[in-house]
């Protein structure tokens, strides 16, 4: 959970480093040049424009429509991540008597606890880095999605609800859910979990507050994106974790 909180922010802060790059000023078009216009920018585009087409020009619809099916098509690598971490989970009582073991900070001693821990997660079939495929691969698709936005002057001048898709949210309605709904989805991802370190307990409230900051200063429409695969999400989490999720709960309230 740390890596792809980590990760999350690392996403985010290149979205703002990639955000002032001069490209951002021209118009995407089926003759822009280079892997970046060509392969992800473009298509994202089109697609946005196909589906909004369809729908009689309502491009903040499509663009709902078009983030649940960039999910349906990462749904497998989503639900393997969610079952890993599941599988994570239930190996903390034999991780922590790992780390009880070899408790000393000397070198031999943590590269021996390593081996141990590697072996445990192989015994196991677990990969302990199975939660940073997701956001490795939404990391091009949420910059493509600020590319296609932006240089596509359509969808950047629509207006959906109460906002421009290419301007700021003008009353942080947006970026607020952003906020609370991925709080939800760390929360019901770390539900049966056990009791969670401090550092945990401080990502799961740092994260949206990350999220918040960060959708306040970009267009809508990306503000929207999250908000939508957010609540995907925790409705695929939910149905494949539903019982951990409500024996955490009630366990919660018996203490």
């Amino acid at each position: 959970m740390k890596r792809r909180i980590w990760l999350t922010v690392g996403l985010m802060a290149l979205l703002a480093l990639i955000s002032g790059c001069t490209q951002i000023n021209e118009p995407i078009t089926p003759e822009s040049k280079g892997f970046w216009n060509e392969y992800i920018v473009y298509p994202l585009s089109w697609l946005i424009k196909y589906v909004a087409n369809a729908l009689g020009g309502n491009f903040g619809l499509s663009i709902v429509i078009v983030t649940i099916f960039i999910r349906l098509l990462i749904l497998p690598l989503m639900i393997q991540q969610t079952k890993n971490a599941k599988a994570m989970q239930a190996l903390q009582p034999e991780i922590q008597k790992l780390r009880e073991k070899y408790s000393s900070k000397d070198m031999q001693t943590q590269q021996k606890l390593q081996q141990e821990m590697m072996l445990l997660f192989q015994k196991h079939g677990v990969n302990p880095m199975a939660g940073c495929f997701p956001i490795l691969i939404q990391m091009p698709i949420l910059i493509g999605f600020y590319h296609a936005i932006m240089r596509t002057r359509e969808i950047a001048e629509h207006n959906f609800l109460w906002f421009d898709l290419g301007e700021k949210d003008p009353y942080y309605i947006l970026p607020i859910v952003a906020g609370i709904t991925t709080f939800i989805q760390q929360k019901i991802m770390m539900a049966g979990a056990g009791q969670q370190n401090p550092q945990m307990a401080m990502m799961l409230w740092m994260m949206p507050i990350m999220i918040v900051i960060f959708a306040i200063n970009f267009p809508a429409a990306l503000s929207l994106y999250w908000v939508v695969g957010n609540i995907f999400s925790i409705v695929q989490t939910y149905f494949i974790k539903g019982p951990n999720v409500d024996s955490a709960h009630s366990g919660g309230k018996k203490k």
